[in-house]
């Protein structure tokens, strides 16, 4: 699994670093994979996790890594599909949003779990959704500081495609995300968390 897991993300991480739409834009939306795997890395032996949170974490990082070869607002496939339905914006960003919240969800909920910081499930879904839109609400800022310093040069990063409530639709997306993975994968991910502790 370890083997596989790590030649599929240096196979994506080769391919979107090979004539990427610009190496500026390619940098900052690979960074958080790039973050991850160190962490993973870091803590594999002293905290390692479920194979359903290692999963989701590869997925992620090959999405951030597909926006970062084309821009998010380039992916080709979604510029298809944008065509198909008649849309004006490649909506790629927003499953990208969308996964902000559906992966640190079940990540938050492990480490939670795991460490005992939450009594109660109820207060556990409240404190996993908080968290997740605290992410979001960060890398939002991330996005205006960066657009601050690299002015116009930050478009490519930004992706609003002139779409004037991105921030707050961007959010709303990470808050549905983190929604359904507590709804969708919470009792295969209870399984996997009783497994892991046996």
């Amino acid at each position: 699994m370890q083997l596989l897991w790590l030649l599929t993300f240096f196979f994506v991480l080769i391919w979107s670093v090979i004539n990427p739409h610009d190496y500026p834009t390619w940098i900052l939306e690979t960074l958080p994979a790039l973050i991850a795997l160190l962490v993973l890395a870091m803590t594999r032996r002293t905290f390692p996790l479920t194979t359903l949170l290692y999963v989701l974490i590869l997925l992620h990082s090959i999405l951030l890594m597909v926006g970062a070869h084309y821009t998010y607002a380039e992916v080709p496939l979604f510029d298809w599909i944008s065509e198909a339905l008649g849309q004006t914006r490649n909506n790629f960003d927003k499953l990208g949003h969308f996964m902000q919240g559906f992966v640190p969800a079940i990540a938050a909920r492990e480490i939670l779990i795991r460490k005992q910081v939450v009594n109660g499930r109820g207060w556990l879904k409240v404190i996993v959704v908080a968290v997740c839109l605290a992410i979001s609400a960060f890398y939002e800022l991330l996005e205006w500081f960066t657009a601050e310093i690299m002015g116009g040069g930050a478009e490519a990063f930004l992706g609003t495609q002139g779409y004037v409530w991105d921030t707050q639709s961007d959010m709303a997306l990470a808050l549905l995300g983190a929604v359904a993975a507590l709804v969708l994968l919470g009792r295969t991910h209870d399984d996997q968390l009783t497994r892991l502790q046996q």
